[in-house]
């Protein structure tokens, strides 16, 4: 399958065109709004469903199955935000503030495009190994850390401890580091009984979620002007430089192509839930307009729309 062909399945996959319709309904004005409780809902049901699915499959696999593949998107995880803490600062002139809090985004990882992926490759024909969700966990806190190190060095970080505490006790980590233990402690077995409501519904929910989410994204379209031409370009060159480096890890480190087109998409994500959250905490001076533009209104879309299906060519091409 070439990548045109590719394309076209991330593009007029349901989860692409809900996301679509999304974005269509606010630049129409239109009055279709999820409530808040809605939104909140969808968002553990999808976090949960994925930790109990990964966890049923880690109480299946062996340590050294999941060791390197887990070293490999720690190192990601704690090497993307020194690249682009220097791009920014050097190339892009940003203060060492905003470059930190941009590096938080872009090192740590996007959950929901982590789930959108899972999606994507199931339908190719080629899903990822079961306990990816484990390795998205363990990917999600180093980059944070590491950003607000750097932005310490400068003398401008803050509160870090307070930071740590909101992302470690945030909803998207409990969810899915709770998920996987309750699936691990519960194993295959256990998780049959609640695959009905987890599993077989998921799509469904993906799809209202991406819906609600492409209406968000597309409040913030309009500060893309603001945000300069730089780093608009950063946005969407960065996800392809850490995508294509995420997808090498993953066949070195011997993943199948779905799980190497997988930890490639989660280095190429950005997050917009837990690194919001700690950034704001321990970099209060720290642009929003920056960081939130250039990971929810540009990267988020890029990587529905073209990245996974460039992450998903580049994977088969490694693997033959």
């Amino acid at each position: 399958m070439d990548p045109i062909d590719l394309l076209r399945l991330g593009v007029l996959s349901p989860m692409t065109l809900c996301f679509a319709l999304g974005v269509l309904a606010t630049l129409l004005r239109s009055d279709l709004k999820f409530p808040e409780p809605v939104y909140t809902a969808l968002s553990i049901y999808l976090l949960l469903a994925i930790g109990l699915k990964g966890g049923a499959a880690l109480a299946t696999t062996s340590p050294r199955e999941i060791a390197l593949p887990a070293l490999a998107g720690i190192a990601l995880g704690a090497a993307i935000p020194f690249w682009v803490y220097a791009a920014l600062r050097r190339l892009g002139g940003f203060g060492a503030v905003d470059a930190a809090a941009l590096a938080a985004h872009y090192g740590s990882v996007s959950a929901v495009t982590f789930i959108v992926a899972l999606s994507y490759v199931q339908s190719l024909g080629m899903p990822a190994e079961g306990f990816m969700p484990a390795v998205l966990a363990l990917m999600e806190v180093p980059a944070i850390v590491i950003a607000l190190m750097l932005a310490r060095d400068r003398g401008a970080g803050e509160g870090m401890g307070s930071a740590l505490h909101e992302v470690l006790a945030g909803r998207s980590i409990l969810l899915l580091a709770g998920g996987l233990a309750i699936g691990f402690a519960a194993g295959p077995r256990g998780y049959e009984a609640v695959k009905p409501f987890f599993a077989d519904p998921f799509q469904g929910a993906l799809c209202l979620f991406l819906l609600d989410l492409g209406m968000v994204a597309a409040l913030r379209f309009k500060d893309v002007r603001a945000v300069g031409r730089f780093l608009v370009a950063f946005a969407v060159v960065a996800p392809l430089l850490n995508g294509a480096a995420g997808v090498a890890a993953g066949w070195a480190v011997g993943l199948s192509p779905g799980g190497s087109a997988v930890l490639g998409t989660l280095a190429a994500s950005a997050s917009y839930i837990a690194a919001p959250a700690a950034v704001r905490l321990a970099l209060p001076s720290a642009n929003p307009g920056y960081y939130l533009t250039a990971s929810l209104a540009l990267t988020f879309p890029f990587n529905l729309v073209a990245g996974l299906p460039l992450y998903a060519w580049f994977a088969r091409f490694l693997h033959g």
